[in-house]
């Protein structure tokens, strides 16, 4: 299933206020949400924004996206680079606040959502998530107990369509997932990673070595793109990479003595161009507690989750949200992928 990317809606203040409600109202319509599924997704965003009008200085961004196809899901992330909070929890209960408001913002977020989770501490601001699902609407399952995915994935500032994709599969309990930056942005970039990521769900679930060799030959006629795939089973991951999509492996352990994760090894390449003519298999193992996280060139690379207390703990789509809150370049188009072993 091929994941959509976000709609960045930029809030440098509160005049964007009624425009950004007003375009994510129309959205949540357009794909088929009902009147009382709006009325709570407006109430979500009005929180938001009421939030970042009142705690974010400097403004704060909105990434809204469609999950599933049929849609079945509407999310909404709010980054927040204000001052944090440093009891979160508490500030879900209603009539606690700091700002000497009613204190019930974060509560009817909650109570509105079907999904929510939240990340706040002290200098490093806030991440927000909520999710709404459609009366009726099944979402695709992943295989139980096996892992949590989270993906954050935004075009370029004013571009329509993103260069970036990402895509999984699932079988039994097998999972094999595709990451991808095609080169450049805007609609050729989308091109080359569209194209992989249909001919990877049409085609037979086949080692990441094979897959890379095959979506090199698939997408010769487009631009190119680099690209990262891997098979997770119950205990192993199995990957295989061209280019520089990076990530690292964390095994759990978020200490600062000793380093805390692997890096993910990728070979030199663009597929659709040249990938060299050995390519091998990494294998590690995977266990519960162990977190994947995989990013394009449009996250920095010097970030480090040690440096954020309890954020392994969070839902996988919350841990890639603060990466790209802090970390994104806004130069080119973002990926930011987070699986969780949950076993």
């Amino acid at each position: 299933m091929a994941v959509k990317n976000h709609i960045s809606f930029s809030v440098p203040d509160r005049s964007f206020a009624s425009i950004t409600k007003r375009d994510i109202t129309r959205l949540a319509e357009s794909v088929g949400f009902s009147e009382r599924e709006t009325g709570k997704i407006n109430i979500i965003v009005s929180e938001m924004l009421s939030n970042l009008a009142k705690f974010s200085p400097n403004g704060g961004e909105l990434l809204v996206k469609p999950l599933g196809e049929p849609v079945h899901t509407l999310e909404i992330l709010c980054l927040d680079n204000g001052p944090g909070m440093n009891d979160a929890t508490r500030m879900l209960q209603d009539g606690v606040t700091t700002y000497g408001s009613a204190g019930e913002g974060l509560g009817a977020i909650k109570r509105q959502s079907d999904l929510f989770d939240m990340y706040s501490q002290p200098g490093l601001g806030t991440v927000i998530m909520a999710q709404v699902k459609r009366a009726g609407a099944k979402a695709e399952a992943l295989p139980a107990k096996l892992l949590e995915v989270g993906c954050v994935m935004v075009p370029k500032s004013h571009e329509t369509v993103c260069g970036d994709g990402f895509t999984l599969k699932v079988q039994d309990s097998t999972v094999t997932l595709l990451a991808l930056d095609g080169l450049g942005h805007g609609s050729h970039a989308h091109e080359a990673s569209a194209a992989a990521c249909h001919h990877f769900e049409q085609s037979a679930v086949a080692d990441p070595v094979q897959t890379i060799r095959d979506l090199h030959l698939a997408i010769k006629r487009t631009r190119g793109a680099v690209g990262f795939a891997a098979r997770i089973l119950p205990h192993t991951i199995t990957y295989c990479g061209v280019g520089n999509i990076a990530g690292k492996l964390y095994n759990g352990e978020f200490s600062t003595n000793n380093p805390p994760y692997k890096n993910i090894i990728s070979y030199n390449g663009i597929l659709g161009h040249n990938v060299p003519n050995t390519l091998n298999n990494q294998q590690l193992e995977w266990s519960r507690s162990k977190t994947l996280i995989l990013h394009s060139d449009g996250l920095k690379s010097r970030w480090d989750l040690s440096k954020y207390p309890g954020l392994h703990r969070h839902h996988a789509t919350v841990i890639a949200a603060v990466l790209y809150k802090d970390f994104c370049r806004h130069t080119d188009d973002t990926l930011v992928v987070v699986c969780k072993a949950i076993l």
